[in-house]
Protein backbone atom coordinates (compact mmCIF):
# COMPACT_ATOMS: atom_id res chain seq x y z
CA UNK A 1 0.00 0.00 0.00
CA UNK A 2 1.13 3.54 -0.76
CA UNK A 3 2.82 5.20 2.26
CA UNK A 4 0.66 8.35 2.12
CA UNK A 5 -2.48 6.21 1.91
CA UNK A 6 -1.35 4.35 5.05
CA UNK A 7 -1.00 7.68 6.85
CA UNK A 8 -4.50 8.77 5.79
CA UNK A 9 -6.02 5.48 6.86
CA UNK A 10 -4.27 5.63 10.24
CA UNK A 11 -6.13 8.87 10.94
CA UNK A 12 -9.50 7.72 9.63
CA UNK A 13 -11.19 4.42 10.11
CA UNK A 14 -12.35 2.48 7.09
CA UNK A 15 -16.02 2.89 8.07
CA UNK A 16 -15.70 6.66 8.39
CA UNK A 17 -14.01 7.03 5.00
CA UNK A 18 -16.61 4.87 3.29
CA UNK A 19 -19.49 6.65 5.07
CA UNK A 20 -18.21 10.08 4.03
CA UNK A 21 -17.68 8.89 0.46
CA UNK A 22 -21.26 7.61 0.33
CA UNK A 23 -22.55 10.95 1.64
CA UNK A 24 -20.55 12.77 -1.04
CA UNK A 25 -21.86 10.40 -3.70
CA UNK A 26 -25.45 11.03 -2.55
CA UNK A 27 -24.89 14.80 -2.47
CA UNK A 28 -23.47 14.57 -5.98
CA UNK A 29 -26.48 12.61 -7.19
CA UNK A 30 -28.79 15.25 -5.69
CA UNK A 31 -26.78 17.96 -7.46
CA UNK A 32 -27.01 16.12 -10.77
CA UNK A 33 -30.71 15.25 -10.38
CA UNK A 34 -31.81 18.60 -8.90
CA UNK A 35 -29.30 21.20 -10.12
CA UNK A 36 -31.66 24.16 -9.58
CA UNK A 37 -32.11 23.18 -5.92
CA UNK A 38 -28.35 22.96 -5.38
CA UNK A 39 -27.77 26.28 -7.17
CA UNK A 40 -30.28 28.00 -4.90
CA UNK A 41 -28.83 26.27 -1.82
CA UNK A 42 -25.36 27.54 -2.80
CA UNK A 43 -26.74 31.05 -3.20
CA UNK A 44 -28.39 30.81 0.21
CA UNK A 45 -25.16 29.49 1.76
CA UNK A 46 -23.05 32.29 0.23
CA UNK A 47 -25.60 34.87 1.43
CA UNK A 48 -25.39 33.62 5.01
CA UNK A 49 -21.58 33.45 4.87
CA UNK A 50 -21.45 37.09 3.82
CA UNK A 51 -23.85 38.12 6.59
CA UNK A 52 -21.85 36.22 9.24
CA UNK A 53 -18.56 37.66 7.97
CA UNK A 54 -20.09 41.15 7.97
CA UNK A 55 -21.36 40.67 11.53
CA UNK A 56 -17.91 39.59 12.72
CA UNK A 57 -16.24 42.58 11.07
CA UNK A 58 -18.98 44.81 12.49
CA UNK A 59 -18.12 43.52 15.96
CA UNK A 60 -14.39 44.16 15.44
CA UNK A 61 -15.10 47.61 14.05
CA UNK A 62 -17.40 48.47 16.96
CA UNK A 63 -14.79 47.46 19.53
CA UNK A 64 -11.70 48.90 17.92
CA UNK A 65 -12.37 51.44 15.19
CA UNK A 66 -15.87 52.82 15.72
CA UNK A 67 -14.83 56.48 15.41
CA UNK A 68 -13.49 56.02 11.85
CA UNK A 69 -16.36 56.28 9.39
CA UNK A 70 -14.67 54.59 6.40
CA UNK A 71 -14.07 51.38 8.38
CA UNK A 72 -17.84 50.83 8.60
CA UNK A 73 -18.01 50.40 4.82
CA UNK A 74 -16.80 46.78 4.77
CA UNK A 75 -19.32 45.31 7.25
CA UNK A 76 -22.08 47.37 5.63
CA UNK A 77 -21.21 46.03 2.16
CA UNK A 78 -20.88 42.41 3.33
CA UNK A 79 -24.17 42.42 5.23
CA UNK A 80 -26.00 44.27 2.45
CA UNK A 81 -24.83 41.90 -0.28
CA UNK A 82 -25.57 38.89 1.93
CA UNK A 83 -29.12 40.13 2.56
CA UNK A 84 -29.57 40.91 -1.12
CA UNK A 85 -28.56 37.36 -2.06
CA UNK A 86 -30.92 35.91 0.56
CA UNK A 87 -33.86 38.01 -0.63
CA UNK A 88 -33.00 37.58 -4.33
CA UNK A 89 -31.27 34.18 -4.58
CA UNK A 90 -31.68 33.94 -8.36
CA UNK A 91 -29.58 37.09 -8.77
CA UNK A 92 -26.90 35.58 -6.51
CA UNK A 93 -26.83 32.39 -8.57
CA UNK A 94 -26.63 34.44 -11.77
CA UNK A 95 -23.64 36.32 -10.35
CA UNK A 96 -21.99 33.01 -9.47
CA UNK A 97 -22.65 31.85 -13.03
CA UNK A 98 -21.00 34.99 -14.38
CA UNK A 99 -17.93 34.31 -12.23
CA UNK A 100 -17.80 30.79 -13.66
CA UNK A 101 -17.93 32.25 -17.20
CA UNK A 102 -14.88 34.37 -16.40
CA UNK A 103 -13.10 31.39 -14.83
CA UNK A 104 -13.78 29.07 -17.77
CA UNK A 105 -12.73 31.74 -20.31
CA UNK A 106 -9.43 32.32 -18.53
CA UNK A 107 -8.88 28.60 -18.01
CA UNK A 108 -9.64 27.88 -21.66
CA UNK A 109 -7.31 30.53 -23.05
CA UNK A 110 -4.55 29.54 -20.62
CA UNK A 111 -4.94 25.84 -21.50
CA UNK A 112 -4.80 26.51 -25.23
CA UNK A 113 -1.77 28.78 -24.84
CA UNK A 114 0.01 26.17 -22.74
CA UNK A 115 -0.84 23.42 -25.24
CA UNK A 116 0.46 25.57 -28.09
CA UNK A 117 3.75 26.07 -26.23
CA UNK A 118 4.14 22.33 -25.57
CA UNK A 119 3.32 21.30 -29.13
CA UNK A 120 4.56 18.76 -30.44
CA UNK A 121 5.48 17.11 -27.13
CA UNK A 122 3.42 14.20 -25.82
CA UNK A 123 0.23 15.25 -24.09
CA UNK A 124 -0.18 18.64 -25.77
CA UNK A 125 -3.38 17.43 -27.45
CA UNK A 126 -5.00 16.72 -24.08
CA UNK A 127 -4.19 20.23 -22.91
CA UNK A 128 -5.67 21.64 -26.12
CA UNK A 129 -8.78 19.49 -25.65
CA UNK A 130 -9.14 20.71 -22.06
CA UNK A 131 -8.74 24.35 -23.14
CA UNK A 132 -11.29 24.05 -25.94
CA UNK A 133 -13.71 22.25 -23.59
CA UNK A 134 -13.37 25.07 -21.05
CA UNK A 135 -14.12 27.63 -23.78
CA UNK A 136 -17.19 25.65 -24.86
CA UNK A 137 -18.41 25.50 -21.26
CA UNK A 138 -17.86 29.25 -20.95
CA UNK A 139 -19.88 29.74 -24.15
CA UNK A 140 -22.77 27.63 -22.80
CA UNK A 141 -22.78 29.73 -19.63
CA UNK A 142 -22.31 33.01 -21.48
CA UNK A 143 -24.91 32.64 -24.20
CA UNK A 144 -27.52 31.34 -21.82
CA UNK A 145 -26.66 33.68 -18.95
CA UNK A 146 -28.34 34.38 -16.57
CA UNK A 147 -30.82 31.54 -17.21
CA UNK A 148 -28.25 28.73 -17.50
CA UNK A 149 -26.82 29.66 -14.09
CA UNK A 150 -29.92 28.27 -12.36
CA UNK A 151 -29.06 24.70 -13.40
CA UNK A 152 -25.42 24.69 -14.57
CA UNK A 153 -23.93 25.85 -11.24
CA UNK A 154 -25.73 23.08 -9.35
CA UNK A 155 -24.94 20.49 -12.01
CA UNK A 156 -21.21 21.24 -11.94
CA UNK A 157 -21.13 21.16 -8.15
CA UNK A 158 -23.07 17.89 -8.21
CA UNK A 159 -20.65 16.31 -10.67
CA UNK A 160 -17.69 17.50 -8.60
CA UNK A 161 -19.15 16.08 -5.37
CA UNK A 162 -19.94 12.77 -7.08
CA UNK A 163 -16.39 12.44 -8.40
CA UNK A 164 -14.97 13.38 -4.99
CA UNK A 165 -17.14 10.72 -3.34
CA UNK A 166 -16.16 8.09 -5.90
CA UNK A 167 -12.47 8.91 -5.49
CA UNK A 168 -12.70 8.72 -1.69
CA UNK A 169 -14.59 5.43 -1.88
CA UNK A 170 -11.92 3.93 -4.15
CA UNK A 171 -9.19 5.14 -1.76
CA UNK A 172 -11.02 3.65 1.21
CA UNK A 173 -11.54 0.32 -0.55
CA UNK A 174 -7.93 0.22 -1.79
CA UNK A 175 -6.60 0.87 1.71
CA UNK A 176 -8.56 -2.02 3.19
CA UNK A 177 -7.42 -4.51 0.57
CA UNK A 178 -3.73 -4.14 1.40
Amino acid sequence: MNQSLKIIMKRQSRKTVIAISILLLLAGIVGIALPQFVSLALGWFVGWLLIIAGAMIFYITWHGFRERLIVWLKPLVLISIGLFILFYPIVGVAALGLLLVIYFLLDGFAGIAFAWELRPRDGWGWLMFNGVLSLLLAAVFMFGWPFTSAWLVGLLVGISLFIDGLTLLMLGLAATES
